[in-house]
């Protein structure tokens, strides 16, 4: 099946299909931070009076679901990275929100054929609803050829 990208993009781009609530505890904060080398104290000590999530600890928290539930299948999914875009601390002790949609999605053709990139966005908000992060995860999916 050729999926018409440009339906897919009116279709599914920004609107949200998933929320979701974490917890953010010290300890897995500052597990994930010892575990990814940083030896910064506000992100290793509890005690320590800016004492915040990493910033790359939102990557490792994933919503309900990665794409919509109505979203077409045409071939076999493959992860193709994370990034995060950070805006304000995340403090552990806190309650976040993270809202998911799709944020890209766009084609290229190579040597093996079409590929399908799909980026699923998860913004975080605090309580008051202040945007903190952003995480997108990135999914390449090799096109199947009609007939196979």
């Amino acid at each position: 099946m050729d999926a018409d990208i440009e339906q897919l993009q009116e279709k599914y781009l920004n609107k949200d299909f998933d929320t979701k609530r974490f917890l953010i505890e010290a300890e897995t904060t500052v597990r994930f931070a010892w575990l990814c080398g940083e030896i910064n104290e506000k992100f290793t000590d509890a005690a320590h009076p800016d004492f915040q999530a990493p910033p790359t600890f939102v990557g490792s928290l994933a919503g309900s679901r990665i794409l919509p539930s109505d979203f077409p299948r045409f071939g076999v999914g493959m992860d193709a990275g994370k990034s995060v875009e950070c805006f304000a601390p995340i403090r552990p002790g806190n309650e976040i929100i993270g809202k998911s949609h799709l944020h890209e999605i766009y084609a290229k053709t190579g040597r093996s054929g079409r590929m399908i990139f799909i980026v699923t966005r998860i913004e975080f908000y605090d309580q008051k609803e202040k945007h903190l992060a952003n995480s997108d995860s990135r999914i390449v999916i090799a096109e199947r050829q009609n007939g196979n």
